[in-house]
């Protein structure tokens, strides 16, 4: 393993860790610190310094936003279906599959899209 990667590794799972002790304490910090790009950042961050390629993360900036606006149909999906009282498991396989759906509803309108310019 290199040093590199062992870096990368530690603070990749330190924010997790952050992010999910917070989720326990009252307050809605939890919340804003699990909604903060760290994923994005991390492999966009991770990514320039591998390449110095200003370029390539642009474009993997733009994707990423894309994605995420499919990925978004997970919250109210699993929000919902809680809030009706349906088993945890369901509603969160349920909110999966949103997400999973809107993704690919992004996945297919953005290689449609690029196909058509």
């Amino acid at each position: 393993m290199t040093l590199q990667f062992a870096l990368k590794l530690a603070i990749t799972v330190a924010l997790v860790l952050v992010a999910s002790a917070l989720s326990r304490r009252p307050g809605v910090l939890g919340a804003l610190v699990a909604a903060l790009p760290v994923t994005s950042l991390l492999v966009l961050g991770w990514l320039y310094v591998e390449t110095r390629d200003a370029q390539r993360v642009a474009q993997m900036s733009m994707d990423i936003f894309w994605f995420v606006l499919g990925g978004l149909l997970f919250f109210p999906a699993l929000s919902l279906s809680l809030k009706a009282g349906w088993p945890s498991w369901l509603c969160f396989l349920l909110a999966g599959l949103a997400a999973f759906g809107g993704m690919s509803a992004m996945q297919f309108l953005l290689t449609h899209w690029r196909a058509a310019t």
